[in-house]
């Protein structure tokens, strides 16, 4: 089975410019790319898939390259958005594409037998003048061409800026200047890239450039109830583990529906064919074990977050199951119980009057029958002593950790 193949399989292609002329064209070494706009000063794992899209090239042997929008990101995407973008400051977008650089760099690699090549555009805009860029690159695009894409036409109503409606012509530039500087003939891109890498490709033809330039998208990843892919309670799921810790990473995979897990057990791992047909079983034949849940948040957080990431997650997950909390370790608390529900203690307080001052029982009456029922928890271990005084010596590192009743976790943090 060839790449295409393999990404027909997987579901991975939404569309191509010519299926024929793209087979002939990977049947030799090809050199690919995909930009990503730093827009935030870390990639979310919506952006996993075309990282590991271009990861699947690299391994079969292609030079691919992941560009960094230092310029375009100074302007803003109009796909896929109904308003425009805040812009930020030069400062901030450098600061931001460096990181986004890291990143990619820890997916796709920079040394080895076939290294990635992260480029950043700002290198071939830092110096371009309006009027050059008018010139040289404007005059290619009729307005009826651009008015026709749908990233415009769906702006046209509610209005564009003329800095966003020229995002266009940015895009098809990077794509000209890496096909003339790289030999790049083939870019990757988002379903709601489609316009933006037609409009490069055509780029490249009106220059006079003989040997055809092509595009791929992938699908916008979505969930079997329709809601968008990547977003929690508490927003996106980041790719770094200051913003989205490997606890919570592991969780949001491990909690994929049913429905949905053998797709992205196919976008997004490694696992060959037969595994994933494999899991396929296991989910038909015993859902409610979540075999192929489990296998999706291991590969997912291994990929992105080490062993050493995998190993914390797996740690904490088994220690809430169980309830064991005494096991865990003052780093492993911190992220196991992140957003959750926290009160400041004294030197040492009453239980029963933790409890009404942390709102973790509604009622000082409420909270005495919480501890005589045997519904209170300290660290994992039921506590029915009324007369308990919660102190630094019921700390882990600096968290005393109270369950009432099966779910409700509390943190009470130590002064």
């Amino acid at each position: 089975m060839n790449l295409l193949q393999d990404l027909e399989f997987r579901g991975l292609i939404n569309q191509m410019t010519d299926e024929k002329g793209i087979e002939e064209l990977l049947q030799t070494r090809t050199t690919l790319y995909t930009g990503f706009d730093p827009t935030a000063d870390s990639l979310h794992i919506g952006h996993l898939l075309p990282i590991l899209v271009l990861k699947r090239f690299q391994e079969a042997g292609h030079h691919v390259i992941g560009l960094v929008g230092g310029a375009t990101g100074m302007i803003g995407d109009p796909s896929g958005r109904s308003t425009e973008r805040s812009l930020n400051t030069s400062e901030t977008v450098e600061l931001f594409s460096n990181r986004i650089k890291d990143q990619l760099s820890r997916f796709l690699p920079l040394e080895g037998e076939n290294p990635v090549t992260i480029a950043n555009n700002l290198d071939w805009t830092r110096d371009l003048t309006v009027i050059d860029f008018l010139r040289d690159i404007g005059k290619h695009f009729p307005i009826s061409y651009m008015l026709a894409k749908d990233s415009v036409d769906s702006r046209l109503e509610n209005g564009i800026s003329f800095t966003e409606f020229s995002y266009m012509l940015l895009q098809s530039f990077d794509f000209l200047k890496l096909y003339e500087n790289e030999g790049c003939r083939l870019q990757v891109g988002g379903s709601d890239q489609w316009g933006n890498i037609t409009a490069g490709m055509e780029l490249i033809r009106r220059v006079g450039h003989e040997k055809k330039a092509f595009g791929i998208t992938v699908p916008l990843v979505t969930k079997s109830d329709g809601q968008k892919f990547g977003k929690t309670a508490g927003g996106a799921v980041w790719l770094d583990a200051e913003k989205t810790t490997p606890y919570e990473f592991f969780q949001f995979w491990f909690n994929v529906d049913d429905l949905d897990v053998i797709k992205f057990i196919k976008f997004f791992t490694f696992l060959s064919h037969e595994e994933i047909n494999a899991l396929a079983e296991e989910v038909a034949a015993a859902p409610e074990k979540r075999v192929a849940q489990r296998r999706l948040a291991e590969e997912m957080t291994k990929l992105v977050h080490g062993e050493a990431g995998l190993s914390q997650a797996e740690r904490i997950t088994a220690a809430l199951f169980s309830g064991d909390i005494k096991s865990l370790e003052a780093a492993d608390i911190e992220d196991a119980f992140k957003g959750m529900p926290r009160f400041t203690l004294g030197e040492a307080t009453n239980l029963v009057d933790v409890l009404v001052e942390a709102k973790i029982s509604p009622s000082k009456r409420q909270a005495r029958e919480d501890v005589t029922n045997g519904a209170i928890y300290i660290n994992g271990e039921r506590e029915q002593d009324l007369s308990k005084e919660l102190s630094r010596n019921d700390a882990i590192g600096n968290f005393t950790i109270v369950r009432r009743g099966k779910k409700k976790y509390f943190v009470l943090e130590h002064a």
